[in-house]
């Protein structure tokens, strides 16, 4: 991991490590925790609390839904934290607090620290030590595994980072549980095969920043092209993997009707992209797939609460 630690070094003594003359406002905090991924977080997290079998008292279902957020928004923190070099020359990331010299570094680690050490805490004494336990694995492989270790060194750093953002339904069943069952692996798999065509879509039109900021993001190194080509081939596996919750049983026909439609539009749009060249398709289906997926978890919760389940 020397590489973005070495990275980092260097960046000692820029207005990202200086002190500031202003102390941080709330604000600041708040964008620390990434708010809009946090909301994806907690909205998958809640729908793999509702999908797991058995019941769980509201108290102990809010406590838990508030750990994997604030567990989430710490991720967040720390991940600011560490890329406040590569984040000051983006330019969707400049204005963020530290690049933008609102906060220091310091701040921003204890800030996640913190979060941290206090949502795995709590999710373990309140909860259960399962979902403790994900959680801090959660936390541990978007920071070290993600931010530290693949994402400046590898194009497959979406791919294998992504299971970060594929476990927060898994943390919320095991919540329920106490264990880690198929359809709380099957709401991984879902989100693990939905992450490489979201992301990739969105650094086929950022991918200027990317080169900027030295991040080996696929488009940088292998090429649009390619870029492409691969955006289709996770669309071809994600579509048919939709259904899976409708065949395994756990879904229901309007999940199926849902899962099978939104399927094949998502399909067109990443055959859009591979027969494109410019910009619109990439940004049609980056859309798009955020739609998607809050369609496909949205249909199973409710599904789940007016049917009472599938099964």
């Amino acid at each position: 991991m020397s590489k973005p630690l070495t990275a980092t070094a260097e960046h000692q003594g820029s207005s990202t490590n200086s002190l500031v003359d202003e102390p941080a406002s709330v604000s600041d905090f708040w964008q620390l925790l990434k708010p809009r991924v946090m909301s994806l977080v907690v909205f998958t997290g809640f729908i793999g609390l509702l999908m797991a079998p058995g019941s769980i008292h509201p108290v102990l279902g809010i406590t838990a839904i508030m750990c994997i957020a604030v567990g989430a928004g710490a991720s967040g923190a720390l991940n600011m934290w560490f890329e406040a070099d590569i984040d000051a020359k983006m330019k969707r990331t400049k204005n963020r607090p530290i690049p933008a010299g609102r906060m220091n570094r310091g701040e921003a680690l204890g800030f996640g620290v913190t979060l941290s050490i206090g949502a795995i805490s709590i999710m373990g004494l309140v909860v259960n030590w399962v979902a403790a336990a994900l959680l801090a694995l959660t936390i541990f492989y978007y920071v070290f595994i993600y931010t530290v270790w693949l994402k400046r060194r590898t194009p497959q750093n979406i791919v294998i980072g992504g299971a970060a953002g594929a476990f927060p339904p898994v943390i919320g069943y095991a919540a329920v549980t106490g264990t880690v069952e198929m359809e709380a692996l099957v709401l991984f798999a879902l989100i693990f095969f939905w992450t490489p065509p979201h992301f990739w879509s969105l650094s086929l039109f950022t991918r200027a920043d990317y080169k900027k900021a030295g991040i080996p993001m696929l488009p940088v190194v292998a090429g649009e092209k390619e870029t492409r080509k691969q955006i289709f081939l996770y669309s071809l596996l994600l579509a048919p993997l939709g259904l899976a919750p409708f065949f395994m049983g756990f879904a229901g026909m309007a999940y199926a009707a849902v899962a099978g439609t939104l399927g094949a539009v998502f399909l067109v749009g990443a055959f859009r992209v591979l027969k494109g060249s410019g910009e619109a398709t990439a940004r049609q289906l980056f859309k798009f797939s955020i739609f998607y997926l809050f369609a496909l978890f949205a249909t199973l919760g409710l599904e789940r609460i007016l049917m009472g389940g599938v099964n």
